[in-house]
């Protein structure tokens, strides 16, 4: 008997329809749409209604992958939720996923690994699957970024925008054969990004709003410096133990966080700009659901062919990093 392989076999996601441009931040602060398309590559970004909350884009986004892979939300064993701005500290956003979506059959948990957590997302369901502990996976990586931006800090607040994304990994079925995962984290540099307020160490008060402890802050030159090195690290282990050559690599989706790491990890790989997939210019970083929401426009706008091989890789605040290989497998007997 063969083993269990798991695999993606059906994606979705979902932008707000609310278009926030460079042109509409030269009104907001001191810069200029050259300044960020240089510096970032980003030209607009979504970003949520006052009404519209992380649950309710990662609703939408898993509608559309269940819809995609042909199932019922009652066959879902588990939902993870990757995200960093969930509706509440608790109850988990997956909770309430779970009781929207009708999934009664399914456990619920968050995964707060930042920007990588689609890939540890990733990680959660190849084991629960392959372990035989679960057969339909839901992952869902939703952000409302828009939410913890400080729209007066010029130097964060063109890079983030709104969004989600959703796939179901299963034991079966044709899709994307999750071939390998590897993470990686390093907490000794938790600093370099963080919200500091909000949590146990720094409770809402006065003082803390007054601070802007509720908003993001990020050592961009630093994150830069090692988003390039893990993510590279990350991405050779991930070929290595998947038996393929860097060669072999169909397509590159790369955390969208700035065109300029993108281009030095795809430079590493030897990579032309044609087989590397980008949305940062629509979308900005969306955190946690920038390469699920790549990888579903990828499947949709382009031909993956039987035996392509696709490389996700992120990396994010933690500091926490990593890497996936997925193989279009085209029925359950290629695994």
């Amino acid at each position: 008997m063969k083993p269990i392989q798991a695999r993606i076999i059906g994606t979705g996601c979902y932008v707000p329809e609310r278009i926030l441009s460079n042109h509409d931040l030269e009104k907001m602060v001191d810069t200029s749409d050259e300044w960020i398309v240089t510096r970032t590559g980003m030209k607009e970004r979504r970003i949520a209604r006052t009404d519209e909350f992380t649950s309710d884009m990662g609703f939408i986004a898993a509608e559309r992958a269940i819809a995609s892979a042909g199932i019922q939300p009652e066959e879902i064993d588990l939902i993870l939720v990757a995200t960093l701005t969930s509706d509440y500290i608790f109850p988990s956003t997956a909770c309430l996923l779970q009781a929207r979506l009708k999934a009664v059959n399914a456990g619920a948990v968050d995964i707060q690994a930042a920007c990588t957590g689609y890939i540890y997302g990733l990680a959660q369901a190849k084991a629960f699957i392959e372990a035989g502990i679960c057969k339909t996976v839901l992952i869902v990586a939703a952000e409302k970024l828009s939410s913890i931006v400080d729209y007066k800090d010029r130097n964060t607040c063109v890079l983030f925008g709104d969004g989600a994304a959703a796939c179901i990994v299963s034991n079966k079925g044709s899709g994307l054969s999750v071939r390998d995962v590897c993470l990686g984290a390093d907490g000794e540099l938790a600093e370099l990004l963080i919200l500091p307020g909000g949590g146990s160490r720094n409770p809402a008060s006065q003082e803390s709003v007054a601070a802007n402890l509720h908003f993001l802050r990020m050592e961009g030159k630093e994150v830069f410096k090692h988003a390039v090195r893990r993510m590279e690290s990350a991405s050779k282990q991930c070929l290595d133990n998947a038996g393929l050559k860097e060669e072999e690599i169909s397509w590159l989706i790369p955390h969208q966080a700035n065109m300029r790491i993108i281009e030095a990890i795809a430079k590493r790989f030897n990579l032309p700009s044609d087989r590397v997939y980008l949305t940062i210019h629509k979308y900005g970083n969306t955190s946690a659901s920038s390469v699920g929401i790549a990888l579903d426009e990828l499947i949709k706008e382009k031909q993956v062919a039987e035996g392509a091989n696709i490389l996700l890789t992120a990396f994010g605040a933690g500091l926490t990093w990593g890497a996936s290989v997925l193989t279009q497998i085209e029925d359950s007997s290629h695994v």
